[in-house]
């Protein structure tokens, strides 16, 4: 395993990430099962472990699992989003209030004394950069936290941070977690150069197009998947068409799908990591084998043909939607206004 180093923190993580969403009880994983594919990919030389307060009892799962494993660990959650169905408007955000009391409870559920990667799960517009920052400034200087990291977040949003840091002494963000697959390129235009620039570490998700670069999804065929109708994006045309383009490239390669599809994510310098999202042990099993898979520069100017950088086809159904673009009243003169003018 050759690890990388994670943006100018000064640890070391593995070029695959186990993400734990797939662990909470809801998703019908037992726990016991979660903690023995955790304890594979450990073995494996898997050292980053990825979750999230609001993935259900999914720290639950992970924080019991890594008892007796924990010191060789990179382990990293994030806040902001509201857990389950609480509705109180104060227990979500980046909010001091929130971020104070979001971290004990993310530790007692960890079974930990600290967090190696604090990450801001989704942008906050009604809270200030300088809050946050400040409140988790403070969890670093009081042990609790190692470094702190966003997601989701654009590229002028981690400029804003980077200065906001810069200018008020407090803590920076040291990483970032966006989507990014061959599916998804958009990041390749501002936010990867941009975390470049600031020496930040990049956790990448979606690197299957949730599920779609796995083959298991064609064009013209059943799938549970897409009867299910979980995932709009499954019975997206643009992306299937594009699917079944690379699904030839794969082969020529000599590889699986999801082998092409996590190795291209770990060939932009950019990137530090990629989350694999998995559920089963014949997932884990699959993608492990991928892991000294190396694309030549023959099979990645193949893929930019088929998706030209800095593209996106289609959307992920868990993609980030900005305030401006959900609210139509965020973008729209009052009529009173239009009508003046």
């Amino acid at each position: 395993m050759r690890y990388r180093p994670l943006g100018r923190t000064g640890i070391q993580v593995s070029p695959y990430a186990l993400g734990t969403l797939m662990f909470a009880t809801a998703m019908g994983n037992e726990p016991g099962e979660s903690a023995r594919i955790i304890h594979k990919a450990l073995d494996a030389g898997i050292n980053f472990v990825d979750t999230a307060d609001a993935y259900g009892d999914s720290e639950d799962v992970v924080g019991r699992a890594l008892e007796g494993r924990r010191d060789g660990v990179v382990l990293a959650t994030k806040f902001s989003r509201p857990r389950g169905k609480d509705q109180d408007p104060n227990r979500r955000g980046a909010s001091r209030r929130w971020i104070v009391a979001a971290v004990e409870d993310s530790l007692r559920r960890l079974r930990t004394d600290h967090i190696d990667l604090y990450q801001l799960h989704l942008p906050d517009p009604h809270t200030d950069i300088e809050e946050t920052l400040s409140a988790l400034t403070d969890l670093i200087s009081s042990g609790k936290v190692r470094a702190i990291g966003a997601s989701h977040t654009p590229a002028s949003g981690i400029v804003e941070a980077q200065w906001v840091a810069e200018r008020r002494g407090l803590a920076r963000f040291h990483t970032e977690q966006p989507a990014y697959s061959l599916l998804n390129r958009g990041i390749e235009r501002e936010i990867l150069p941009v975390t470049q620039r600031y020496g930040m570490g990049v956790l990448v998700w979606g690197p299957l197009g949730q599920g779609l670069l796995t083959g298991r999804v064609r064009r013209g065929q059943d799938n549970t998947l897409r009867r299910a109708g979980l995932f709009q994006h499954l019975n997206d045309e643009r992306r299937l068409d594009v699917v079944e383009e690379l699904i030839p490239l794969a082969a020529e390669a000599g590889m699986p799908m999801t082998h092409l599809a996590m190795a291209f994510t770990l060939a932009h310098p950019g990137v530090t990591s990629a989350l694999m999202g998995v559920r089963t042990m014949e997932h884990l099993d699959g993608l492990l084998g991928g892991l000294d898979v190396t694309l030549t520069d023959d099979v990645l100017d193949r893929i930019d043909e088929i998706v030209p950088p800095g593209t996106d086809i289609g959307t992920l159904d868990q993609a980030y939607r900005p305030p401006a673009v959900e609210n139509p009243d965020l973008r729209r003169r009052p009529p009173a206004d239009r009508a003046a003018a």
